[in-house]
Order: structure tokens, then C-alpha cells, then sequence
């Protein structure tokens, strides 16, 4: 498996059956800048969402339109999406799994909220936020907890799903911080790798993920923090 860093809370999941992308905000992030978005998109297969921020659908229209990729993402976010002219549409809800080919994606629970404001200002909700925990056929799996805050269930879903790989929103404000984020680590997962995002994208959160590593410090989980664009192979 090839997990590569896209700034904010993006990723790209490679295995030998899929292409993921997680919450494609590319274009317009600042942390994004440099990259190759033709290669970041190269050959993609499935774009996962775990809300409808629009600092996490980002792109996911236009590449959705481009590659043929499928969209998943709660109910409601995914029938804005289908208005867009997005055809290749799952949609699911908290707790609800669906199935691709050599992967299954749950939606688990996240502390956070989930709209867009529309071009006359209009604030329009777009279902729950979620996280995103994948099981793959012959990989790691991978938790995915899009934004969120520190909650005591989080060792229920330790517990059903046995997350390997964390991808953990660090950046504070608009979700935990680092230092909460590490409690939440070591108090309620067994993760095998712990990778921060949400950090370093705006000045008004936490601008690298220091407090996060000072606080996984004396943990079994290796923390792993990538450049953006840095691909990691677990």
C-alpha cells in the first residue's frame, strides 16, 4: 500500500486494486502549491468524502467528471454531488458500510459539522461528518477521521474495526489539537502508524504537527510525518 500526504486532510490510498483519493482539496489549498494535480489524479478509481466542507470536496467534481471515478459520501452530501453532474454516486450514513472491489469504507462517527454556503450566501447542511475506516483485502487498514474532536467511542470503533494505519486531524480550532489528538491515540487505538493532518494549511491552525509528536512520545505507534507529496509504503 502507497499512502501519499496532499496537504490538508487529502490523501491518495494506492493498492493493487484501487486508486483512492480522501477529501481531493488540490486547486485552491495552500499547501497543495507545486504539486502535479495530473499526477496526483493519474488512473484514479474511487474519491471518498468525509463531509461537505469545501476544504475536503475541493476538486472532487471535476476529477469525478475526468477519471469516471466513483464518489462516495454520506447521503446528503452525495445527492448535492449528483446536482453537480456527478453520475458514479454511493452514498451511505453513519455506521453503514459499502463495498468496492478489494476494499470495504464505513462511515464512522466524527465530532464536527457538514454544508456549504452557496453563491447568494446560503448556508445548505449536507448530512453528518463522518471518518472513514477502510478494510482492505490483503493491506492494512486504514482510519481515515476526517474532522473531528476527541470522543470516548472512539475506542468502540477500536474495538470493531482494529484500525493499523490513523490519519489524525491535528490543527486545532476546528478540530482537536495535537496534544488532544495524542490523547485520543493512545487512550482509545492501537494504531500500528499515526499520520497528522489538518495542520499548516491556514494561518489560524496549528502550523506543524509538534504538540501531536511530543505527545505520541513513549507510544508503540510509529508517527509518521510526511512532506506533502511524500509518499509512504506500509
Amino acid at each position: 500500500m502507497k499512502i501519499t500526504w496532499l496537504g490538508h486532510a487529502a490523501f491518495r490510498i494506492e493498492t493493487a486494486k484501487a486508486k483512492i483519493l480522501i477529501d481531493p482539496f488540490l486547486t485552491h489549498s495552500p499547501t497543495f502549491a507545486g504539486q502535479d494535480l495530473k499526477d496526483v489524479t493519474e488512473g484514479v478509481t474511487h474519491i471518498l468524502l468525509t463531509h461537505g466542507h469545501g476544504d475536503h470536496v475541493g476538486d472532487t467534481v471535476a476529477i469525478a467528471k475526468e477519471k469516471g471515478a466513483i464518489v462516495l459520501a454520506n447521503a446528503d452530501l452525495a445527492s448535492w454531488l449528483g446536482g453537480k453532474g456527478v453520475e458514479k454516486l454511493e452514498m451511505g450514513n453513519t455506521g453503514g458500510t459499502v463495498g468496492f472491489e478489494g476494499f470495504t469504507a464505513t462511515f464512522t462517527q466524527a465530532l464536527h459539522s457538514s454544508g456549504q454556503i452557496d453563491e447568494l450566501g446560503v448556508s445548505h447542511s449536507l448530512g453528518s461528518a463522518n471518518g472513514l475506516m477502510l478494510h482492505f483485502d490483503d493491506e492494512m487498514s486504514v482510519l481515515h477521521m476526517g474532522d473531528t474532536d476527541i470522543f470516548t467511542d472512539m475506542g468502540l470503533i477500536n474495538e470493531l474495526h482494529q484500525p493499523d494505519i490513523g490519519i489524525v486531524p491535528i490543527g486545532d480550532r476546528f478540530t482537536m489539537g495535537g496534544a488532544v489528538a495524542a490523547v485520543a491515540c493512545q487512550r482509545f487505538f492501537d494504531f500500528k502508524h499515526a499520520i497528522p493532518c489538518h495542520y499548516g494549511t491556514f494561518p489560524m491552525i496549528e502550523q506543524t504537527p509538534d504538540k501531536f509528536v511530543k505527545g505520541m512520545e513513549g507510544s508503540r505507534t510509529a508517527v509518521e510525518v510526511p512532506g506533502v507529496g511524500v509518499t509512504l509504503t506500509c
